[in-house]
């Protein structure tokens, strides 16, 4: 009791001295405001036909007022009631349209009527018109405009429910099926007090569920829940403005248009829910639909994914997917290991297949070594891109597959997750007419894969050619070292457009045409929002650690730094895995990007004079199933390799270094502190710092507490409070809705450091989740950032 009296008054008092300061938002230095208030860079949308460009420009914070808007917080989501919208959406600033080839074309400015907060632009697929939601306080709105004239109008009597998807199916060239409002909706239930508590029970099952957040916790929850996510089917005529409700009501949480006869595919949510997992996981009802929502053939129940192995799948059928083709074939994949990962066996997937009139039981089409994790369909025939993953040596392998079973499967690719420079990129895709996506065709005969084209270089973009015969790749393009420029999309008359950027230039589209796309045509001249930031310098620095193992980073000097100076400097990183060092010391950036900073960024401390190392690798490498036995040994060994680096090169004062990081880079920056003298001080921002709270793994960390207690408890900062000594700034969003980072990591750790004498401030800003998005919470976050480098270190631009 005299123990838990101590803890409690030493925890009492150092809150009282914390309570004392103002609480109230400060912000950064005015050079760092300059940056942060510039307007941001556009980005573009193409339209399917490839005719008409959008320039859209979205709102870079939103205020902290916003942020306190009621919201309900249900089955592992954050629920905006009015709208019928999850909390947090984007908003379009402004939007633009105006002929993609012809520079010298006017712009048709859409004009956004004031009210509400417009968002997800999407082009149909014939591109005459888009669709864009328009966010109020009473309901989320849908609009559509005329790509012609860029003028929008408002699809009266529609409230479009987005809780569970936003998803819209196309079943003419004018005409959708959206998920809305139900019309009969009576009022939401109200409870002025609880029914009784909450109660769960279990006998004996095995059910390791990773730590999530906002889940259920009692009926009154699931009545709210299935109050609000409940949507309708609505049929809406584009032109007309006109709709009818389809089918019955019910928590949809998937549309997709099925073929092109109006079949539709919905995955419907079904009780009994759970509070262990989120909504993602509960039991849903697949079905197809008839164009008037009639049921057309009930595909059974996908099970509830509670009580699965860590890192395991569910049994039977999941992952239910059809077809944007003509054939209106419906796929789903079902386990061959039982949905456990321990257990060895030659294929862990199938997938299956039911072709209209969708009478029978499914055929097995194709089998994957690993988990299958994507299904990419491949236009003109039945033939898809599979890709399964090997979580045992973490490899990624992708087939050509013919899904019709005339012919074999054909590699693609074959590589570990982690090898960036063998990474064959992502296909192009186009848009079908029911507003599907599959893998675009060109010639008849070739798939086209854009890729970040890592390499010993920097990342130097490319565009492929691949065979569909022979899984062949020809290099189309690939970007210069003088520039980044990343490849877009091939028009169908054989131009490149590409976005194009240097250092010192912002990114702009640019047609490139003629033998080995050597001429470019400028078609967009975005200004540089913030000159102010063309003084920095920036270099990838490589280096090895003391086993040998490459590591590097990117050196940022601050824009008043001359030469010969040491400064005070920050190591922001961020731990990763890796199987072996081969690829652990890939590099990953490019030197030609054009230097832009937003919200939170660490990079915007050099607006106040200090050094930044960014992206500082920390790898960690072993066996993927024991490869955190050396986790602490490992970062350490980065840390002191990048701590000598840096003054080695001159521009660091190894005396003044504080390390930095968000989520497991958090992780990682206390780990450092607790077991390390390396450097001056810290910065953690929204980490987890008690692995006992995260029992059934973290991040890549697959074994249970109980098969590795003393790994989860090495890994602790928290158990090493007493012995942590530098002083140490933690930041933690208040609603953090990441799985493992609890507010109460912080919380707690905060109250372990102060009640044993550590030296800590903790900062708790309101609202905020994981990522931090309120103008006042990022301002304030720069603040405390640069207040704590200057009250740790010496300030850069005091008075030498």
């Amino acid at each position: 009791m005299i123990k838990a009296l101590t803890w409690a008054t030493l925890a009492l008092a150092a809150t009282t001295v914390q309570a004392a300061e103002p609480q109230t938002y400060q912000q950064p230095s005015a050079e760092i405001r300059a940056v942060l208030d510039a307007p941001p860079l556009p980005g573009h949308m193409l339209s399917p036909d490839q005719r008409t460009l959008a320039s859209i420009s979205l709102r870079r914070y939103r205020s902290i007022a916003e942020l306190s808007r009621p919201v309900l917080r249900l089955a592992g989501m954050r629920i905006d009631a009015g709208a019928s919208s999850p909390q947090v959406t984007g908003a379009i600033e402004s939007l633009t349209l105006r002929e993609l080839t012809n520079p010298a074309a006017p712009e048709r400015v859409v004009k956004l009527p004031a009210g509400g907060s417009f968002s997800a632009m999407r082009w149909s697929p014939d591109s005459r018109h888009f669709l864009l939601h328009r966010r109020t306080a009473n309901a989320t709105e849908l609009w559509v405009g005329d790509a012609a004239t860029g003028k929008i109008r408002a699809v009266k009597g529609v409230k479009l429910n987005t809780i569970l998807s936003s998803s819209v199916a196309w079943v003419g060239p004018d005409e959708i099926v959206a998920l809305t409002v139900p019309e009969r909706r009576g009022p939401a239930p109200v409870f002025e007090a609880p029914s009784g508590p909450s109660i769960q029970e279990s006998m004996g099952r095995t059910s390791p569920e990773r730590t999530l957040q906002d889940l259920l916790k009692n009926s009154q929850d699931e009545a709210l829940f299935t109050y609000h996510a409940t949507s309708a089917l609505r049929r809406i005529q584009l032109a007309t403005g006109t709709s009818r409700e389809i089918g019955k009501p019910g928590l949809y949480a998937d549309l997709e248009a099925v073929g092109t006869q109006g079949v539709l595919l919905t995955e419907r949510l079904v009780p009994p829910f759970s509070y262990q997992v989120t909504w993602q996981d509960f039991a849903r009802q697949v079905a197809l639909h008839d164009a008037k929502g009639q049921v057309l053939r009930d595909l059974g129940t996908v099970k509830l994914k509670e009580g699965v192995p860590v890192e395991g799948v569910i049994t039977g059928p999941r992952n239910f997917s059809s077809s944007p083709l003509a054939d209106g074939a419906v796929y789903w994949v079902e386990a061959l290991d039982g949905g456990d990962q321990r257990n060895k066996v030659p294929q862990r997937d199938k997938l299956m297949r039911l072709d209209p009139p969708y009478q029978g039981e499914g055929r097995e089409v194709h089998r994957t070594a690993g988990r299958l994790s994507s299904l990419i369909f491949v236009e003109g025939s039945p033939r898809a891109l599979v890709t399964d993953f090997d979580r045992d040596r973490l490899w990624v392998t992708t087939d050509l597959v013919a899904l019709d079973g005339s012919g074999k499967p054909q590699r693609l690719q074959d590589r570990s997750w982690r090898d960036r420079y063998n990474d064959p990129g992502q296909p192009s895709l186009r848009l079908q007419p029911n507003g599907r996506y599959a893998a675009r065709v060109d010639g008849g005969d070739r798939l086209l894969f854009a890729g970040a084209g890592a390499s010993k270089d920097g990342d130097l973009p490319f565009l492929d050619s691949v065979s569909l015969k022979d899984a062949k790749a020809t290099r189309l393009f690939r970007s210069g070292t003088t520039h980044y420029e990343r490849p877009i999309t091939l028009l169908a008359d054989g131009r490149l457009l590409t976005s194009r950027e240097s250092a010192a230039e912002p990114p702009n589209l640019m047609l490139r045409s003629g033998d080995g796309f050597a001429q470019m045509q400028a078609l967009t001249t975005v200004a540089d929002p913030t000159p102010q930031l063309r003084a920095i310098k920036r270099e990838l620095v490589k280096f090895k650690r003391a086993d040998g193992v490459e590591l590097s980073f990117w050196m940022y000097l601050p824009p008043d730094y001359q030469a010969g100076q040491r400064r005070p400097t920050l190591v922001w990183a961020y731990p990763l895995e890796f199987t072996d060092a081969s690829t652990a010391g890939q590099v990953s950036g490019s030197s030609s990007r054009f230097t832009t900073f937003a919200g939170s960024s660490p990079l915007m401390l050099l607006l106040d004079g200090y050094v930044v190392l960014m992206d500082a690798t920390m790898p960690v490498v072993g066996d993927p199933k024991t490869v955190n036995d050396s986790f602490v040994e490992q970062i350490t060994a980065n840390a002191r390799a990048i701590v000598d680096k840096a003054a080695e090169l001159g521009v660091s004062d190894p005396q003044q270094m504080v390390v930095a990081g968000h989520s497991y880079g958090a992780f990682m920056t206390a780990n450092l502190l607790a077991h390390t003298q390396i450097f001056k001080a810290g910065i953690a921002r929204s980490g987890a710092y008690n692995r006992t709270l995260t029992p059934f793994g973290f991040q890549s960390e697959r074994r249970t507490y109980w098969e590795a207690q003393d790994v989860y408890l090495k890994l602790s900062p928290f158990n090493y409070a007493d012995k942590l000594k530098t002083p140490l700034l933690l930041i933690h969003g208040e609603s953090d809705d990441n799985p493992g980072t609890f507010p109460i990591q912080s919380a707690r750790f905060y109250q372990a450091l102060a009640g044993t004498g550590g030296q800590v401030r903790y900062v708790v800003l309101p609202h905020e989740s994981h990522g931090y998005s309120a103008r006042e919470s990022i301002g304030h976050t720069l603040w405390e950032m640069s207040t704590w480098m200057k009250r740790q270190t010496s300030d850069p631009k005091a008075p030498r």
